[in-house]
């Protein structure tokens, strides 16, 4: 009697697998992922996993170091996230949400590294090239070293970058492309994996730049599996609402540079332009006004002022209200009890609602004055004064912490006219801005 073959299943989120159908995967905990393989796709990977490499390892001692050049992406905002430039032979991965701006971007990097006379392929597996035309003259990208490529057909994809006609690749986007090899569907798991092992392999070989752009999920991941983000050099993502101008470009992986950096764009009919002024975007110098506050916070080597607008009304409910938009609500919630503790305000009969103007999301503690100062200058409908910056992390004791550099703060402050600055320590350089030390809560209280 034949022996039955084994089946082989794998999820399509995290790439486990086993060797029987489960409705949750029990590695990643996705529902309804686990597809089963085909006889061949099993074939492939037994014959992947046999394959063994006679390369034997090198001291480090003995390995010259590699002097990598960086090249300008035609877009300012870019290279700051990008550590500098693009790299040759590098894999960039670009992630958003529909319609925040990941083809509209690298399209117009496309057309300005065309421009300066570099050949660019962009492959598009979602629109066809009349489309992609017609965007482009929108945009003012319309340059003879711009090269359009409508396939889905990796075989087609590879023999034009065999050409090595073209340093930089823009693939739009990786959940379309399909490789004939592989019998499962775009998109997913097993396409994906084999699709970018093919292009990283491609990009190192011909030293191509290759920027890929990835669709999310509803929980904000890119689609498809983890593994694509491990392979690639870069992984950044779009943040932002569609529907608002404002768009933040943040690095969650970058080995060729930092991750702390941020590129900030505006959204015009010319398309995504690099913000020049970034504060601006982020806070209004307009007359004061109770449950206002200023402070700077930093992104990566970027100060930015901010301001942090606070609510505090009677609750009408038992339990009240906590509310917060860009501003990490558990933190919150601590500083409130610190101040019923510390103030004797008595918050726990009153709705509180935060709000970060521009959209930006506050990842650093620095903000912890400018928020208390805001509630309370709301609860006591006392106007703080406009031209004064709070800043300085607020420990569960009541002390005003220390934050990191103050002078790239100050220096922020002193181009947008800011005159004061509440601070748990002065700064060892000389400043135009007036700083006043505040080391405990109580005593925040004497200059609002």
């Amino acid at each position: 009697m034949a022996k039955k073959s084994l089946n082989l299943f794998e999820c399509q989120h995290c790439g486990f697998q086993s060797t029987k159908w489960m409705g949750k995967c029990t590695n990643c905990g996705a529902w309804e992922s686990m597809i089963e393989l085909s006889a061949s796709q099993i074939q492939t990977l037994k014959e992947t996993n046999t394959i063994l490499s006679n390369a034997s390892a090198t001291s480090i001692t003995s390995i010259e170091y590699e002097n990598v050049v960086k090249f300008s992406s035609s877009q300012e905002e870019l290279d700051i996230v990008l550590g500098g430039g693009i790299v040759p032979g590098g894999l960039y991965l670009v992630g958003g949400s529909p319609g925040v701006g990941k083809s509209t971007l690298l399209l117009k990097v496309a057309g300005g590294l065309a421009k300066n006379g570099k050949k660019v392929l962009y492959v598009s597996g979602e629109e066809s090239a009349g489309q992609i035309k017609l965007r482009a003259q929108r945009l003012g990208c319309i340059e003879k070293d711009l090269f359009l490529l409508n396939e889905i057909d990796l075989n087609s994809i590879k023999s034009n970058l065999a050409t090595k006609e073209y340093p930089v690749c823009v693939i739009d986007s990786i959940q379309t492309i399909y490789s004939p090899q592989i019998t499962s569907a775009p998109g997913s798991i097993s396409q994906v994996r084999e699709i970018t092992f093919e292009l990283m392999r491609l990009a190192k070989q011909y030293n191509i730049a290759i920027f890929i752009i990835g669709h999310i999920t509803k929980e904000g991941s890119i689609a498809g599996p983890r593994v694509l983000e491990h392979m690639v050099d870069t992984v950044l993502y779009f943040e932002g609402d569609p529907s608002r101008e404002l768009r933040m470009l943040r690095g969650f992986k970058n080995r060729f540079g930092t991750t702390s950096e941020i590129g900030i764009f505006e959204m015009k009919a010319e398309g995504l332009v690099s913000a020049k002024n970034a504060s601006k975007l982020f806070f209004s110098q307009k007359k004061a006004s109770a449950g206002s506050a200023i402070t700077v916070v930093l992104e990566g080597s970027r100060a930015i002022v901010l301001e942090i607008q606070a609510l505090v009304s009677e609750s009408s409910f038992a339990v009240p209200k906590r509310s917060a938009t860009g501003f990490d609500s558990n933190r919150l919630n601590m500083l409130l009890a610190l101040l019923e503790k510390k103030l004797d305000i008595p918050l726990n009969h009153y709705d509180v609602f935060i709000n970060v103007t521009g959209g930006i999301k506050i990842n650093e503690t620095s903000a912890d004055v400018a928020l208390i100062a805001s509630v309370v200058s709301s609860f006591k409908n006392r106007p703080l004064n406009n031209t004064t910056a709070f800043m300085g992390e607020v420990s569960l004791t009541g002390d005003i912490r220390e934050i990191s550099n103050i002078d790239a703060r100050l220096k922020e402050m002193e181009s947008y006219g800011f005159t004061k600055a509440i601070l748990p320590k002065k700064p060892s350089t000389q400043s135009k801005i007036k700083c006043y030390e505040v080391t405990e809560v109580t005593k925040l209280l004497d200059w609002m």
